[in-house]
């Protein structure tokens, strides 16, 4: 149960991306609220999911999970029905606050319930790849739904299974808290939301050419209440994040790989969605199947992890999920250019593969490494870096691959001022507009030549962090 509820936040992060199409065509959105349409959610996620890891520890995880499973089934309804794109930007946010009120309290429970280590790592094992498959499945739930119904359909799948959740958490859960019971400090709760969205804000202004004011106040807002939010945790006798935590190097390693591997992951699926439809031609339902490797390589893979952790270590294993995630991402570079599905189904597995090791590995890192009373804190900042790396990959890759994706496209003659427009702001918009066969494969053209380039990026970045994993992660061989 605790497994569906990760499962269907996971997917809400990526159903998406199957949608862009739909909804380019239903609400006209421009290609910043494309991205904003996409990071709303995960930004609020990445924004609240430490103060609500506190909040469980203190009024209890259970109840703050039922709490959520109401909240976002009926946000789930508003955003079903949103009537533009401003409005549906709100709606994610909503999706993303109720959400980060259920994600930190899933983990802490799984880490009260089992006491046995074997059996704690089998189950965050099961847990994390509810997050990696529920990822890479919101394209095939949403191309499925999109191929009878509306865009809005892909939301309303989540009522009856808050419903689920709701129901067996009532009657299965037991209620599990931290011990501490000191309130949860209001100004760091601000700070830590000013600290991640003015950033992200910036990055995206940045990587679109606009290099102005608001770009400027953004990155130094966003610096500013980072660093206040650092050091005011420094003289808080229960902070809202125990910086310490980081001291230790399993947990902070482990961290910085979660965010790594989640952030290539994420900015990659949610553009590759959108190049087997425009480019390739797929209906959505074909391209979800499409993506279908990904979650195999990560289901697959689960069965080997407590081995792989027992035979080489965390920090190896951890660095080997990492390696072969960047293997296959430069995979992927060279099989999108091609003609053919093999070399695209090939590369995507690798990257289940590794991504579901990584994220298995590096989940059960944090969590172990803290006291159990802190264990819902320390889940919120583990939920933090994979919602944060979603976030940023949707943002910061996705910025990329627009910049490239403008750079590269070279329409030819004849285009009317109108067509020009749309194609520069997306390829969904220009497949909108209705221009005929030679624009539209210029910007295919356009598009892949990103895709390409934006792979290869994520691939260099994923390796770097696989290096670092290996390195300043501890590999106690056997220790479970």
């Amino acid at each position: 149960m605790l497994t569906l509820a990760v499962t269907v936040l996971a997917i809400d992060a990526t159903v998406l991306a199957l949608a862009i199409p739909a909804l380019t065509r239903a609400l006209a959105p421009s290609a910043t609220e494309v991205l904003w349409i996409g990071d709303s959610y995960s930004f609020a996620i990445a924004g609240l999911l430490v103060t609500m890891g506190n909040l469980a520890d203190r009024v209890g995880r259970r109840r703050l999970l039922l709490v959520g499973s109401v909240a976002f089934g009926g946000a789930s309804i508003v955003a079903a029905f949103a009537p533009t794109a401003g409005a549906l930007i709100a709606a994610r946010a909503l999706l993303g606050a109720a959400g980060a009120t259920i994600m930190p309290s899933t983990l802490a429970i799984i880490r009260d319930l089992f006491r046995d280590s074997s059996q704690r790592t089998f189950a965050i094992a099961i847990w994390s790849v509810g997050f990696t498959v529920g990822s890479a499945a919101g394209p095939l739930v949403g191309g499925a739904l999109l191929e009878h119904f509306w865009w809005g359909a892909v939301f309303l799948i989540n009522v009856p299974v808050m419903v689920v959740v709701l129901v067996l958490g009532a009657v299965l859960l037991p209620e599990s808290r931290g011990s501490g019971r000191a309130p949860i400090d209001v100004a760091s709760a601000v700070l830590s939301v000013l600290a991640i969205v003015p950033v992200v804000f910036a990055i995206k202004q940045i990587a679109r050419g606009d290099v102005g004011a608001g770009a400027v106040a953004g990155l130094a807002l966003g610096v500013a209440a980072g660093w206040v939010f650092v050091a005011r945790q420094g003289r808080l006798a229960t902070p809202l994040v125990d910086m310490t935590l980081f001291r230790i190097p399993a947990f902070s390693g482990a961290v910085a790989a979660n965010l790594v591997s989640v952030f290539a992951f994420s900015g990659l699926i949610f553009f590759f969605s959108q190049y087997l439809q425009l480019v390739r031609g797929y209906s959505p339902f074909t391209a979800g199947l499409g993506e279908l490797p990904l979650s195999v390589g990560a289901v697959v893979i689960v069965a080997f992890i407590a081995g792989i952790v027992r035979r080489f270590g965390r920090g190896r294993a951890l660095g080997a999920g990492l390696g072969a995630a960047a293997v296959g991402l430069a995979g992927l570079a060279l099989a999108e250019a091609q003609p053919g599905y093999v070399g695209l189904a090939l590369a995507l597995g690798v990257i289940g593969i590794g991504v579901g090791l990584a994220t298995a590995v590096s989940t059960d890192a944090v969590v172990t490494s803290v006291p159990r009373e802190r264990a819902g804190a320390a889940s919120s900042i583990s939920e933090m870096a994979y919602e944060l790396g979603v976030a940023l990959g949707i943002a910061v890759l996705g910025s990329v691959h627009g910049a490239i994706y403008r750079s590269s496209l070279s329409l030819p003659e004849g285009a009317t001022a109108a067509v020009r427009e749309a194609a520069g702001e997306s390829l969904p918009q220009l497949t909108a507009s209705g221009a005929g066969e030679a624009f539209l494969a210029a910007g295919r053209e356009a598009f892949t030549a990103a895709m390409q380039q934006t792979s290869l990026v994520a691939a260099v970045l994923v390796a770097v962090a696989a290096v670092v994993s290996w390195r300043v992660v501890p590999s106690e061989v056997g220790s479970r």
